[in-house]
Parts: C-alpha cells; structure tokens; sequence
C-alpha cells in the first residue's frame, strides 16, 4: 500500500519555476528564488523545482547573465558618482567570450551615495564610461549589454561619451576631454560645443527634422567611433528625455534634485539635444531613463533600447524552462505601477499568459489599483507580509515571510491533489 502510495506521488510531481527579482536592499533574485523554494519543499518536497534569477537592467542583471550562460566576472576600479570617487565595479563577460553586461550603477549609481551627497548637479556617468572603454578595449567585447536603472545621474550621458574620447566645450571657453574634470548635469546649462569623432564641432542648430536640413538625416548611427562594437541597453522605463515626463522632472527629484534644480536640468539637456541637433531621437521612449543616459548612449554609442527583463528572459532561455510547468512564481521587492511599465514580474507574466501557464507574484507590499497586473499575466499576486510590520521589521524578516509565502500559495495550489501535500 504504502508503495503504492510513492507511485502516486512520483506520477503526481508538480513543476514550479521560480523567476524573481531582487527584493532591493534585502535580498538578491538569487536569495529570493532560494527563499521561494525553500517554502515550496515544506509543501511539496517532491516537487521539481527550477531557480531561475531574473533582473530588468537594474542591480543583479550582471548576475543574471553570468549564471546564465556560464560567463564570469571581472572587476575594474573606476571613477564613482561623484568625480573625486573610485569605487570598484564589475564587469561580466558571458559564455561566448564576446558580449560584456555591465551596471552602470555599480559606477554610477545613486545607492553609492549616502543620502545628504545625492545631488544630481555634481554627479557623472563618467565611469559609466570608463566600464564601457575596459570592456571593449581591453576584453575585447565585440557586444556590450548596459543596465541603466538605479543611476544617481542626469547628465544626459555627456560624461559616458567624455570617457570614451568626446569633447565638450563649455560657455567659458575651457574644453574639457577625456583627461579632464569630469563632466556633471550641472554642466549642460553651459554646454557650447560638442566634438565627437564622426562630426565636426557642433554649435547649435536647426533639428534634424527641420525643413531644407539633410545633413544628419540619418543620424542615429554612433556620434563617436565605437571600436566595432555594438551597444545595447536594457531599460525598463519608457520617458521621453524632455517635458513633464520627461528625465528631469520624473526622475531627478529621486537622485536628490530641488524644484529649481529639476528646472536646469530639464532646460540643461533641452540644451544637450540643441547642440547635437537630435530632437527626434529625444522623443523615443527610454531616451529619459537613468537621467537621459539612455537619450546618450543612442546618440553618442549607436545604441539601441531593449526592454531589460526580455534581454534576461531571452539570455536565461525561460520559455524553454516553462515547458511543462504547472506554476511560475515571480516577484520583486514592491509590486507598484512602474512594474506594468515592463519589470520583470510583469514580463515573467506576459510570457506565461503566451504559454497558458499560471503565474502568480509575491511581493514585499502591493500598491493599490493594480487591477492592470491581471490583465498583462499575473494570476495573482500576495504579498508576503502576514501581519502589520514596519519595512525595517519586513525587510530583516523576508526569507522566512517568502518561505511561508510560498510554502501556502503551493498548498493552495495542491489542495486538489492532497497525495503531494505534506
């Protein structure tokens, strides 16, 4: 009988994929997918059970990509957030030996800065730069994946392309290049002239779009001379670069920025896109992301914008490990409307909802209305905290709230196969 009984439950055996994301500032994807699976055994220890790490472009998608595809991790010490910082900063090189993936908040990033030195007037994207430089330069990345979320920056990118060889001449007259002070948002209000390798100095001028201008009507290829190497940037956010929504207004305020100061900043990279003469280019979504770092790196890189979480779902191949699923867990720290703007809990679930296979999100705290996650995929999503709690008391307790998150969403799930349940 009790043979029988084993029989039933091997025959019986669920598959759960486990595909978060970080929970920011408490655990890595990896540490929440450990949590998640932990919960799922106490339920079900039988069940077969697939970690898969996920990112979108911000912290961990270095991680990702790596333990994805067999690569591995260098580690270079760059210029920080503020131009007189160093801080070291790796760069991953995966499986093929040919493509980098690099953070640019392990360079750049606001969480590098203690709260009262957040000021977006005096911080860089220079070693943003620098990272993309060693990575094509010296370890011969033939392709270049950059995650630009988390950044402590609006400087439009003008200190990623200074590091990479361009030259930008302010009201002043003084000229700064590669070797010189590095260049902050708080220049850009100044910014006279730009000097890039494919383009002579360019004061401003009428837009690409102008009627009778033809020069530059191809101009997305790459301002500056990229070695042959192709640049691709993972992005979950869609903002212009300029307006209301744009990367001043939306974003700066978060890197420390006052009203007036959100004001420079905004009229600062109006004045950027003035003197490169792409207005168009200013408009496409994802220009604004990371303080218009991503308006930067199309222009000045050739780069093209990719939604962060696919380039992950494609690299750690998810639709291949859903086959055959029975559930997909995700989550992220806070499920809130930006995760409908292309996060990685939304993302998972879109490609669930292709596959027809349930997928439900644990999180650290639902915002309201988000009625919207249904429709893009997710069949449900709890957060994991059982009782009032403070964030400090939720973060320091989130693997045991995940286990027993998990541990009853999967009772739940085998409450009509009650052979599975322990």
């Amino acid at each position: 009988m009790a043979g029988n009984a084993r029989s039933q439950r091997e025959y019986c055996i669920v598959k759960i994929v486990i595909a978060p994301d970080k929970f920011k500032g408490c655990l890595s994807a990896a540490d929440v997918a450990r949590a998640i699976a932990a919960g799922v055994k106490r339920a079900s220890p039988d069940a077969s059970i697939d970690q898969c790490p996920m990112a979108d472009g911000g912290e961990g998608t270095v991680d990702a990509l790596v333990a994805a595809t067999g690569g591995r991790i260098v580690t270079r010490r760059v210029t920080g957030p503020l131009a007189g910082m160093k801080v070291d900063a790796p760069i991953g090189i995966l499986g093929d030996g040919e493509t980098a993936v690099i953070e640019m908040a392990a360079a750049s990033g606001l969480h590098l800065l203690a709260p009262e030195k957040r000021d977006p007037m005096r911080t860089t994207t220079y070693g943003t730069g620098e990272l993309l430089r060693i990575a094509v330069e010296e370890l011969d990345a033939k392709r270049v994946i950059l995650g630009i979320g988390g950044s402590a920056t609006v400087d439009g990118g003008i200190g990623a392309a200074q590091a990479w060889g361009a030259q930008f001449t302010l009201a002043t007259g003084a000229a700064y290049g590669r070797d010189d002070r590095r260049l902050t948002g708080g220049d850009l209000l100044n910014l006279l002239r730009v000097h890039t390798s494919f383009s002579d100095t360019r004061p401003s001028g009428p837009p690409l779009n102008a009627p009778g201008n033809t020069t530059l009507a191809r101009r997305h290829q790459a301002l500056l001379d990229t070695r042959g190497a192709a640049f691709v940037v993972a992005c979950d956010v869609g903002n212009p670069l300029l307006g209301p929504n744009g990367a001043a207004p939306i974003f700066a305020p978060q890197k420390g920025a006052t009203p007036d100061q959100v004001e420079q900043l905004d009229r600062g990279l109006r004045r950027l896109v003035d003197r490169l003469s792409l207005h168009t280019l200013a408009d496409h979504p994802g220009a604004g992301a990371a303080g218009g770092l991503g308006f930067g790196m199309m222009a000045f890189f050739g780069a093209t914008l990719q939604s962060g979480a696919h380039i992950v779902i494609d690299a750690v191949k998810l639709r291949t490990r859903l086959v055959g699923a029975d559930l997909c867990i995700t989550g992220e720290g806070q499920l809130d409307m930006q995760s409908l703007a292309g996060k990685t809990p939304i993302s998972v679930a879109q490609i669930c909802r292709e596959m027809k296979i349930p997928c439900i999100a644990l999180a650290g705290s639902i915002a309201p209305s988000l009625s919207a996650a249904h429709t893009e995929g997710l069949t449900a999503f709890f957060s994991i905290c059982d009782r009032p709690m403070t964030l400090e008391e939720a973060m320091q307790n989130t693997p045991p709230l995940l286990q027993q998150a998990a541990e009853q969403l999967t009772r739940t799930l085998l409450a009509r196969r009650p052979e599975d349940v322990v």
